[in-house]
């Protein structure tokens, strides 16, 4: 298994959008904590979007985990960017 940074930009102008699919979006990321995908996650500290950290097979994986996030099926995010890991100290080094 991988690591991943995935980066999430959020689109300023649909801040109210995703008002209305937080919940959706927090229950998907917990579920995605309970099966051991994802590690780590939160939003930045001035509102431009989030940080998590998730383990996958491989890319193709977890991109597959993210389309399914409701802030991704409701167009609300401007990019995501993601890197796999390779972590050599620390929490998550292996």
């Amino acid at each position: 298994m991988s690591l991943f940074f995935v980066q999430y930009t959020y689109a300023p102008d649909k801040s109210a959008q995703r008002d209305d699919h937080r919940t959706d979006h927090r229950a998907w990321l917990s579920d995605l904590e309970r099966r051991g995908t994802l590690h780590s996650y939160g939003p930045f500290a001035d509102g431009s979007g989030a940080l998590m950290v998730a383990e996958a097979s491989n890319l193709d994986e977890l991109r597959s985990f993210f389309d399914q996030d409701p802030f991704a099926r409701a167009n609300l995010l401007e990019q995501v960017t993601i890197r796999e890991w390779i972590p050599v100290f620390g929490a998550f080094a292996r």
